[in-house]
């Protein structure tokens, strides 16, 4: 069966922990341009806010892996994103991701998915939510 609206609520395991580390943040600000701002520098270095896509996207594979849903990741746009933070990511966090679908709008061939993933120290402190919308387009019948 698709995924469907009788889908929502579902949620995955989290993640296994990910070690934010000093040298991810470099490498990361270095990608965004922005390697020379001093917040993602030193012992107390903080992530870029979109650091946390890493975190986020390391869950979808629960969501992709599922062979009750259907989805491929070829025949999905990622249409939409918002990080919603109770507090930055910092150097030495240990941190999951674990997803959960909260809402599926299917039109015709195609499904709108909204997914949120929770983004959790190991010592249990909320850190962020990672929100996003996908279109998901079925294989033609």
């Amino acid at each position: 069966m698709p995924i469907s609206e009788a889908h929502v609520g579902r949620s995955y395991p989290a993640t296994p922990p990910y070690e934010v580390t000093g040298p991810k943040i470099a490498e990361f600000a270095a990608a965004l341009g922005d390697a020379d701002n001093p917040a993602y520098q030193g012992t107390d270095a903080i992530a870029p806010p979109t650091f946390a896509v890493v975190l986020a996207g390391a869950a979808w594979s629960s969501l992709f892996g599922d062979p009750e849903l259907g989805l491929s990741l070829a025949r999905t746009v990622h249409v939409d994103q918002r990080f919603d933070w109770t507090r930055p990511l910092r150097r030495g966090d240990e941190v999951t991701a674990q997803l959960r679908i909260e809402k599926v709008r299917v039109r015709g061939g195609a499904a709108f998915i909204t997914i949120a993933v929770d983004l959790t120290t190991t010592a249990g402190e909320p850190v962020a939510v990672a929100s996003s919308t996908l279109l998901h387009q079925e294989v033609a019948q």
